[in-house]
């Protein structure tokens, strides 16, 4: 169920990331594993401070019922960090949402989330489920999130996800398949970020380790 991922050279360093998400990497976990699951909308808690995001039309996203993705406590007093947090959020919700609805390009929110490399490594991981008809169900919590910002226009978001409680499931037969046995559920992600025109932080790399959290 894990996120893949794609080797980059960016401003400052990054170390470990995301299981449920990508492409091609050095992640020792199967291309089956699960990266991350939604509940709700994903907003930031009431008592997050206002983040200095943009004015740009942010897509919407809607995850279903059957694959809940949390994210505990992702917030900060820093207003530029949290707009970080919110923009990261909503990328991972957006990677898993192209995945359910069985859509290899990843779609117009992916897109929008996404930098033109990482989007193509972003459809490099939907695709290993998509190629085998495979959707995403159960609990995935996204904890432990931390960032970095680099420069006005860079930042490095790391954060861990469990799938503990995440399975694949084949859309024709119905199978569910977890984790194999004696496999680590933790999976820390390093992400480099970079802010476009509009200023929407945009993920341009993915970094997994599984049992880094």
């Amino acid at each position: 169920m894990a996120r893949r991922t794609l080797p980059t050279a960016v401003a400052f360093a990054t170390t470990a990331a995301l299981v449920l998400t990508a492409c091609g990497g050095s992640d020792d976990s199967s291309s089956d594993d699960i990266k991350g699951a939604d509940k709700g909308s994903g907003s930031p808690s009431a008592s997050a401070p206002p983040s200095k995001a943009s004015d740009a039309k942010r897509p919407a996203i809607k995850l279903p019922s059957t694959f809940q993705l949390t994210f505990e406590n992702w917030t900060s007093d820093d207003a530029d960090k949290q707009a970080v947090l919110n923009d990261g959020k909503e990328e991972l919700r957006a990677g898993y949402a192209a995945i359910i609805a069985n859509e290899p390009d990843g779609g117009d929110a992916l897109a929008f989330y996404t930098t033109e490399p990482g989007l193509s490594q972003a459809q490099l991981w939907i695709k290993t489920y998509t190629a085998k008809n495979l959707t995403v169900i159960g609990e995935l919590p996204a904890f432990d999130a931390k960032v970095t910002l680099a420069n006005k226009g860079a930042a490095s978001l790391s954060y861990c996800t469990d799938e503990s409680k995440a399975s694949t499931k084949q859309r024709k037969t119905g199978e569910v398949e977890g984790n194999p046995a004696g496999t680590d559920p933790k999976v820390q992600y390093v992400i480099t970020m970079v802010k476009n025109a509009q200023d929407v932080w945009q993920t341009d790399t993915v970094i997994s380790k599984r049992g880094g959290c």
